[in-house]
């Protein structure tokens, strides 16, 4: 459950870091992890590099070169940043981790077709330990992206400097810059009915007599009736969490509690409806248990919604108000109704925010509505499953769409300008590399010595 709001994973085991020679072995000498490389005074496992291969196996990357040499050496680079990252005490906000590790979930349940119980098949985990797993690979991720913008910041290119990159180049390696669509939407969410909220209540009012009574514990009735899967499977235990991690209500209620016994009152997120039990708190960070019920939306109010939006789409077509007009009024997307429905995305590589979408990167229910459309048209109103899980019904209005061509500086430079941009970054950081692997202490494995890096110095 979303409630909670790739680069490095943790060492598994304490191993001796200035020789190969150690090898874990279990009670009957199975060799269960080895070194493979050593960074400074950190230590590169096998495990390591066989997470990230499946990891990549997974999302469909592929890697240049020799894969056996190159996910080592893209590990062993990740960790130089971060051990800079360190040194220049580069931070990372919770919020931000955890809207990266929601946004990573969120692309993986894509990629098994929003199954949950998949996913966890798959990863051999439950959604919850996916998450926690999650926020230190994401902590890292954000600390190594920070420290190479730093590295970074100073670089700047003139339109003189795009024009000159592009001037001569063949025809053939001028970017080609895919069909991107500009989306305007309205929201509704369809209203729960009173009756549907009190038997909510009710029935966590329950739970909580039955709990204070010693009928039953928390964690048992929270593996029977949690609606948040991948908690319920253990006894409803978040394990330890930042506040900056957790739905703002959840959270003030759960640093807020004091007795391990109590159970707290029912606290409504944006996710559902909870109680909550402390387990322990340590320094800036609550380990708790909750229990999350979903409250049901009717058939009639998602027609009813739907009706009310078909409606407004009617009005919009025959011109009594504007999409622009309606849409900080009448839409409850906190994300587009300041920005008077338009959608916008963050744009990793460059930092940007870009209201232009791939086809892909809309959530399938809009791409699937605005892919036949044609500019200024009006969908018919639609649901769709948002982020946080619940239904919501939509009009969505198609604002601009430009088709696949070649990136023209008339037409395209901000993209032409990325482009030379990213090339002088990727020059400068790459360097920073090649200048740092001579200045810390490397040890490969023996496997490695025929490899082709990328980054030269690492066999010293």
């Amino acid at each position: 459950m979303r409630f909670l709001k790739k680069i490095i994973p943790a060492v598994l085991m304490t191993i001796p870091l200035m020789g190969m020679a150690a090898t874990p072995k279990d009670s009957i000498g199975t060799v269960i992890d080895e070194v493979v490389w050593v960074v400074g005074d950190e230590a590169i496992l096998r495990s390591d590099v066989e997470q990230l291969r499946i990891q990549s196996s997974m999302e469909g990357m592929k890697w240049s070169g020799d894969p056996d040499c190159t996910i080592p050496e893209q590990i062993a680079v990740q960790k130089l940043f971060k051990h800079q990252a360190l040194i220049d005490s580069i931070e990372v906000t919770d919020a931000d981790v955890a809207q990266e590790v929601e946004q990573q979930i969120n692309y993986w349940l894509e990629m098994v077709d929003g199954s949950r119980e998949r996913l966890e098949e798959y990863k051999h985990q439950t959604i919850s330990q996916i998450r926690n797993e999650l926020r230190e690979e994401m902590k890292d991720r954000q600390m190594v992206q920070k420290m190479k913008n730093k590295l970074v910041q100073d670089i700047s290119v003139t339109p003189a400097e795009v024009r000159r990159y592009f001037k001569d180049m063949p025809s053939d390696s001028i970017p080609f810059v895919p069909t991107e669509v500009e989306v305007q939407i309205i929201q509704k969410t369809p209203r729960i009915e009173t009756e549907e909220l009190d038997r909510i209540k009710g029935e966590l009012r329950e739970y909580t007599d039955r709990i204070n009574k010693g009928e039953a514990s928390f964690s048992t009735l929270a593996r029977l009736y949690s609606e948040d899967p991948g908690t319920a499977r253990r006894g409803g235990e978040l394990g330890l969490t930042g506040r900056g991690t957790l739905d703002p209500a959840f959270a003030t209620v759960a640093f807020n509690l004091t007795d391990p016994k109590k159970v707290s009152k029912i606290v409504e997120s944006e996710f559902g409806f909870h109680i909550i039990q402390l387990i322990e708190k340590r320094g800036e960070k609550v380990n708790v248990r909750h229990i999350l019920r979903k409250p049901v939306v009717s058939d009639e109010a998602i027609e009813k919604s739907l009706g009310r939006l078909d409606s407004i789409a009617n009005d919009l077509r025959a011109g009594k108000y504007t999409f622009e007009e309606a849409a900080p009024i009448i839409s409850d997307d906190k994300d587009t109704r300041n920005s008077k429905g338009l959608m916008s995305t963050n744009m990793m590589q460059t930092g940007h925010t870009s209201s232009k979408f791939r086809m892909q990167d809309l959530p399938p229910e809009i791409a699937k509505v605005v892919d036949t459309m044609k500019v200024g048209q009006i969908s018919q109103a639609f649901t769709m499953i948002n982020q946080r899980g619940k239904t919501v019904c939509l009009i969505a209005k198609l604002k601009n769409r430009i088709d696949g061509h070649k990136a023209t500086v008339t037409e395209d430079f901000q993209t032409l300008k990325d482009v030379v941009l990213n090339k002088r970054r990727e020059e400068r950081v790459h360097q920073w590399v090649v200048d740092k692997i001579k200045n810390v202490y490397t040890r490969l494995n023996s496997e490695f010595a025929n490899c082709q890096f990328e980054y030269e110095g690492w066999n010293k």
